[in-house]
């Protein structure tokens, strides 16, 4: 793999990279001539990952959730090749309840592991990054990041805050070197929904049309790759309705707010696998 000159040779770390927009980014990144620090729960799944990347590649299995382990994981992917250039912050879960029967727990669960876990990462991997001069973060937050979207009340809450801390760490760290994008996917072709967290903690275990009629995962990482070698520092990857969502928030909030009571009352909820 010859690999775009922007990304060839740097090092690389992709947390949730077993599946989904994670093993695409990593594949693309491959492509383009990384050397690739693999994160996740899933040994086998990650040992699959890596052997499509070919050589070069270094899998770090662990919990994200272990606050306790994060500074011994750091040192170990920083010892590998003596510095990473970019971290991707992907690992998460999400959730389908309403929020008048999702259990106190869920909101606990989704945000220690979709903001609280990344925050970590990062708090311990930063101060590295910019003694050595900078490098780039990418944080893979949602569409659900920019609105509140029904029946994903606890996913929200953690991909607003996701964005929000992103935003202030590079306003901090730009003048340093430090290149900090945020991804706003809409539906991708991933398991997400599946592995969604229904209001009493269990896994729904069941997709959504929407879903499985979304963008496959390689072409949402193909585009967040190019932003990433075009200096973007935002990018919203969706398509029809999902795309309009974040332009409404900012140009027209009652028009978007409208919209979204209006999925609920339409019985849209309930099509998604909450009951009323």
């Amino acid at each position: 793999m010859d690999g775009d000159a922007e990304m060839h040779e740097q090092i690389w770390w992709v947390t949730g990279a077993s599946s989904g927009i994670g093993a695409a980014l990593a594949r693309g990144l491959a492509a383009r001539g990384a050397r690739l620090i693999l994160s996740g729960r899933n040994v086998a799944a990650l040992e699959a990952v890596a052997k499509d990347c070919g050589a070069g590649t270094m899998i770090l299995p662990f919990e994200a959730t272990d606050y306790a382990a994060i500074p011994q994981m750091v040192q170990e992917a920083w010892d590998w090749c003596g510095r990473i250039d970019g971290l991707v912050n992907n690992a998460g879960i999400s959730q389908r309840s309403l929020a008048i029967e999702t259990g106190f727990s869920v909101y606990q669960k989704i945000i220690d592991v979709d903001l609280l876990a990344p925050i970590a990462l990062t708090q311990a991997l930063l101060p590295r990054m910019i003694a050595a001069g900078g490098g780039r973060i990418v944080a893979i937050s949602s569409v659900a990041g920019m609105a509140g979207i029904p029946v994903r009340s606890a996913y929200c809450a953690a991909k607003h805050g996701l964005i929000g801390y992103h935003d202030a760490v590079r306003a901090e760290n730009e003048h340093l070197g430090l290149k900090v994008l945020v991804v706003a996917p809409g539906s991708v072709r991933t398991n997400v929904s599946r592995n969604a967290l229904n209001a009493d903690g269990s896994v729904r275990g069941t997709s959504d049309k929407a879903i499985d009629n979304g963008l496959p995962a390689e072409v949402a990482a193909a585009q967040i790759l190019d932003a990433v070698e075009n200096g973007k520092r935002e990018i919203v990857v969706a398509e029809g309705a999902e795309a309009e969502i974040p332009a409404l928030r900012r140009s027209d909030p009652d028009a978007l707010f409208d919209r979204m009571s209006a999925m609920v009352q339409a019985g849209y909820a309930q099509q998604m696998g909450a009951k009323r």
